[in-house]
């Protein structure tokens, strides 16, 4: 695993814990000060130390997001890279499964090359003829759809993750409290996230003072818990999709999401093969051999909380031709779930205006690069 820090949001001197809490010290003095923040740059350091000590004996740890980090990621698992963006508040840019040929170990790399050329030719036979299909698109859509024979342990992913100075010690301090308690898919991470906190020290980024969270937070990401559905002013539904899915969800950051484990697994079909009885039969055996290492294709529940204009939001993201299709097919479905059981009539008509196909048909928008492709446009596409 490689973590190194790309920027910080002040100059390089800020670049360590000593000056993150010096400036947030400082930050802390506004509430206080009569005369603004160019006295509280000159004052006597002490003074600065006893208000950093008074803070964190406080909880008053809100002073120390002023300062952000950007850290750089390398080989780590899909499902550490989900970990850290359940928590809010951040930003993540991550390699991509559809723009980038992944890699897997043994059985995980067999099936992932042997279903990659599968489905290039079932969406060169389906779509071929359509100008929009070149080979190039056809080949990015395979391998997005292969990567759900790939462990979310797989260590492949890299990321570059933005987070306030306090967000990055309240996750230390979360990542050195997994144990045998914690669910058992995050237990699997403890090697990973033992050398990761280890960086961090390495780094000289965490402050013991700030790694305990007053307010008894963690992890969010796994639960075990059934949320009741509910569609009014604010919303609540429960549905199966992939780990791949609930990745994609997760880039919307507006909602609130949980995933929770579906015993004994199942496994998605992509819709392109899903009318074909064969190759469903020989997908699905391949899944099994993988089912131990939770493929990317293994169902779970996924838990989805947010208001109507959250929700509408993420539809202009995932409702397009460019967009997974497992989370546009089901981003649609909320949609009309959302307007069939609301009984808010305002809700409805506001919803009704993006239930019509995909953003380019939602009122004011404007595509900058139309695909021209009608089943995408409509929703009916089976890739």
């Amino acid at each position: 695993m490689e973590v190194r820090i790309l920027a910080t949001s002040n100059n390089e001197q800020h670049m360590n814990k000593d000056n993150f809490n010096t400036f947030s010290g400082k930050i802390a003095g506004i509430c206080y000060s009569e005369d603004g923040y160019a006295r509280l740059e000159n004052e006597p350091k002490k003074r600065t130390e006893r208000r950093i000590q008074m803070t964190k004996g406080n909880g008053h740890h809100s002073v120390y997001e002023h300062e952000y980090i950007t850290l750089y990621l390398e080989n780590v698992p899909k499902l550490f890279a989900m970990l850290l963006n359940n928590e809010k508040v951040y930003v993540t840019s991550e390699k991509s499964a559809r723009y980038t040929r992944m890699q897997g170990e043994g059985v995980e790399q067999e099936l992932y090359d042997k279903w990659l050329g599968i489905f290039q030719n079932e969406i060169k036979n389906k779509y071929g003829h359509i100008d929009y299909f070149d080979d190039n698109r056809i080949t990015k859509l395979a391998q997005e759809n292969a990567r759900y024979f790939l462990s979310i342990y797989n260590p492949t992913t890299c990321m570059a993750h933005t987070l306030s100075y306090r967000q990055l010690n309240y996750i230390y301090g979360w990542m050195t409290n997994i144990n045998e308690k914690s669910p058992k898919l995050i237990q699997k991470l403890k090697p990973y996230a033992d050398e990761f906190c280890q960086k961090l020290e390495e780094l000289n980024l965490i402050d013991c003072d700030l790694q305990h969270d007053g307010k008894g937070r963690g992890f969010s990401l796994i639960t075990d818990k059934d949320r009741e559905e509910y569609f009014g002013d604010v919303y609540c539904t429960t549905y199966e999709g992939t780990w791949a899915q609930y990745a994609q969800n997760q880039r919307s950051r507006t909602l609130i999401l949980e995933a929770k484990v579906i015993e004994p697994p199942r496994f998605y079909v992509p819709k392109i093969i899903q009318n074909n009885p064969t190759l469903t039969k020989e997908y699905l055996a391949d899944m099994e051999k993988v089912k131990d290492n939770h493929p990317q294709g293994e169902l779970i529940h996924i838990i989805e909380r947010g208001t109507p204009e959250n929700l509408v939001l993420k539809s202009q993201e995932r409702l397009c031709t460019c967009a997974q299709h497992e989370i546009m097919e089901q981003t649609s479905k909320t949609i009309n779930k959302y307007i069939n059981n609301t009984k808010s009539e305002d809700i409805k008509q506001y919803l009704q205006q993006y239930n019509k196909g995909a953003r380019c048909t939602f009122p004011g928008y404007k595509c900058s690069k139309p695909c021209g492709f009608k089943e995408g446009i409509n929703l009916t596409r089976e890739i």
